[in-house]
């Protein structure tokens, strides 16, 4: 009897330890992720301005988007970022990862300070690069005492969206080449030294054997630049706010001015789940049409 006693002791006492680690942790979800998505789904079947009571609407709110000619123009606007940050981003990952190959010193060094700018200040890098691409910054200064040029970089519609993509390309470029440059450690060297003796050039192999079996890597790069195109915000919101001519307003910034600025928290809750749904769609419509299957045996 005593044994059994000692073993429900314990076990008892494992019971309460499992519980004071487990609890906190569902405290946590349920106030900070529970909670919102709850108050999310209230608010996409509700009419709401932050001081009279929600009222329900049903589907309004959602039928409402349809209409909405700002929805579409944003639309075609994330269609237009993604033509131009996602082969940028790869382009310069890749080039990234295989000159990370070719590095026989100071390999660490050269990552981390790639990595900086992945996790410094959106604010402040936004700031410096619209300083820097003015219409009287350095960069049109040099351009106009070489070739007597200046370039509207934030003027011109396709630029703006452009130069956009170039400054986020800068800022992930690091750690998207870090992905790519692993799925590059991955490829058996082995594959390499059969295809030189087989008298492969160059680029038979990198089209041939590198670019295939990278395909899991640049499938994720992707799908993590899809993710970040919809989530766009700092950069054009501080850079052009949206402008000209609403070419760079994106789905983040339309939610924040319509649930702060026009005071309509509802509509842009909804707007918010639509997005969500779209970048799930996009990223599920890539997996399916362009991720393979790689097996280096």
């Amino acid at each position: 009897m005593s044994v059994l006693k000692a073993r429900s002791k314990f076990g008892k006492k494992e019971r309460l330890f499992g519980y004071s680690i487990v609890i906190p942790y569902l405290a946590y979800t349920a106030i900070f992720w529970g909670y919102p998505f709850l108050w999310m789904v209230v608010l996409a079947f509700t009419k709401w301005n932050y001081f009279s009571k929600p009222k329900f609407v049903g589907l309004q709110n959602f039928l409402r988007i349809f209409t909405d000619s700002t929805v579409l123009r944003i639309a075609l606007n994330t269609l237009n970022f993604l033509a131009y940050l996602i082969p940028m981003v790869l382009i310069a990952s890749l080039l990234f990862a295989l000159a990370l190959t070719k590095v026989r010193f100071g390999k660490t060094f050269i990552m981390l300070s790639f990595l900086v700018a992945n996790v410094s200040s959106g604010v402040a890098y936004s700031l410096l690069f619209s300083n820097l691409f003015s219409i009287n910054g350095p960069i049109n200064r040099l351009l106009d005492d070489l070739f007597g040029i200046t370039i509207p970089w934030f003027s011109n519609p396709q630029l703006a969206v452009f130069s956009i993509c170039l400054i986020i390309t800068w800022k992930f470029i690091g750690y998207y080449g870090l992905i790519l440059y692993a799925g590059l450690l991955s490829i058996p060297q082995s594959l390499y030294e059969a295809a030189k003796l087989d008298g492969a050039t160059k680029s038979q192999i990198f089209w041939k054997i590198t670019l295939p079996l990278l395909n899991p890597s640049l499938i994720t790069v992707t799908v993590l630049a899809v993710m970040l195109t919809f989530g766009i915000f700092t950069e054009p919101y501080l850079i052009t706010g949206g402008g000209p001519m609403q070419r760079t307003t994106t789905f983040l910034i339309y939610m924040y001015d319509t649930a702060f600025k026009r005071i309509d928290p509802s509509y842009a809750t909804t707007v918010a789940i639509v997005t969500a749904l779209l970048s799930y769609l996009l990223v599920m419509l890539i997996r399916k049409f362009f991720e393979k299957e790689v097996s280096f045996v």
